[in-house]
């Protein structure tokens, strides 16, 4: 794996998982979804994985450089915009606050935002929304230890062992 960027497995389209199918900027969100329950919480939230999948994709590919782990560097951004007590809700043990879209449109930086909601196709705004859903349940389900996992253990790997 490239220490640089944790993610570049996840999004490089070369790249072949164990199964041996390509992965691809949706299977993130693909596996978001399994890690929320999948079907079980209807369509809108598969989308609202997938939306969540890109944008961790987006800030890993942008921050990859920094060498942490992706979920730190997406607690990290929103830390510094002002969201540090809902972040610290969602990776303890005790109950998640639950965060707007409106608190991560002004969180997450415009043009990673128009981004994600060009490549979903909707409005930046919806993706926000969508992203506030599903944010503090799966930062919950990614720090089950109450910690943000360690620098260089990708998202993908998270995920699947949350699986087991």
């Amino acid at each position: 794996m490239d220490r640089a960027s944790p993610l570049r497995n996840l999004t490089d389209p070369h790249r072949t998982s164990p199964k041996g199918t390509t992965m691809a900027g949706n299977d993130l969100g693909s596996l978001l979804g399994g890690l929320l329950g999948g079907g079980q919480q209807g369509a809108g939230s598969g989308g609202a994985a997938n939306i969540l999948g890109a944008l961790i994709s987006a800030l890993g590919n942008r921050n990859g450089a920094a060498g942490g782990s992706p979920l730190g560097g997406l607690v990290d951004m929103l830390t510094k915009s002002g969201l540090a007590d809902h972040a610290q809700s969602w990776i303890g043990t005790g109950a998640n606050q639950p965060v707007s879209g409106v608190q991560i449109a002004e969180a997450v930086p415009e043009a990673t935002l128009q981004k994600v909601a060009q490549d979903a196709g909707v409005t930046p705004q919806q993706a926000a929304d969508q992203i506030a859903q599903v944010l503090p349940q799966t930062v919950d389900k990614l720090t089950p230890d109450g910690a943000v996992p360690p620098a260089g253990q990708s998202i993908e790997d998270l995920i699947r062992q949350q699986q087991l």
